[in-house]
């Protein structure tokens, strides 16, 4: 996951966007209904799904990656992705046309390999596979929207100056003094009535070394 985190992060610092690093890819699987194309990541529905072949700068930045880490094993992923795309884009295009033949080759099996499946696939299973497409979206709709959120509150508690950030400060003090004092009570009864194994282990700790020395 970091190797791609870099990758997107390098193509964003080129000023490169996914569809443009996927131009020339061939177009997205239609699907039958309202689909828009079959995910990867279904496979409740599908035993074996196949695995979407690599682009032709991935392919090559995957290669290059652990002759990278090993002439610089101290230096981080991301450093290593602006290496690697620095030299993809000072490849010829002779050297990249062999990565990029290798794709379309694997794209087309992986088409094939697609519609291979979609004939196969039952009414119930395309019924099955949109809901989950539409569960997916909306989750992912719900993930956008909160890391948004967040977003902003982050921001504004970045433009607060310490006085006002010093409130909140407090209040969080005072509202863990009340947890832990409400936490030890609760331990306390828990302990009373013998269900120790409810308790936080430190706690079982300082309790067991508490027996010993009396």
């Amino acid at each position: 996951m970091a190797l791609f985190r870099g990758v997107w992060g390098v193509l964003s610092a080129l000023g490169k966007s996914g569809a443009e690093l996927c131009a020339g890819c061939g177009s997205r699987l239609r699907f039958p209904l309202r689909f828009v194309y079959i995910p990867r990541w279904f496979s409740s529905t599908l035993g074996s799904y196949p695995k979407k072949p690599l682009s032709s700068y991935l392919r090559f930045s995957t290669e290059q990656l652990p002759k990278y880490k090993a002439q610089n094993p101290d230096a981080k992923n991301s450093e290593l992705i602006k290496k690697i795309a620095q030299q993809w884009r000072e490849l010829p295009d002779s050297e990249k046309k062999v990565y990029e033949d290798a794709y379309r080759v694997d794209w087309e099996a992986y088409k094939e390999e697609i519609n291979r499946i979609q004939e196969q696939l039952t009414p119930s299973q395309i019924i099955s596979m949109e809901k989950e497409i539409m569960q997916k979206r909306l989750k992912r709709k719900a993930l956008i929207k909160k890391r948004a959120k967040l977003k902003a509150v982050n921001e504004k508690w970045k433009s607060m100056s310490s006085s006002e950030k010093q409130v909140y400060i407090q209040l969080a003090k005072d509202d863990k003094i009340r947890y832990d004092n409400e936490m030890k009570l609760w331990e306390a009864q828990m302990i009373e009535v013998g269900r120790n194994d409810l308790i936080r282990r430190r706690v079982k700790h300082q309790t067991k070394d508490g027996a010993e020395e009396c």
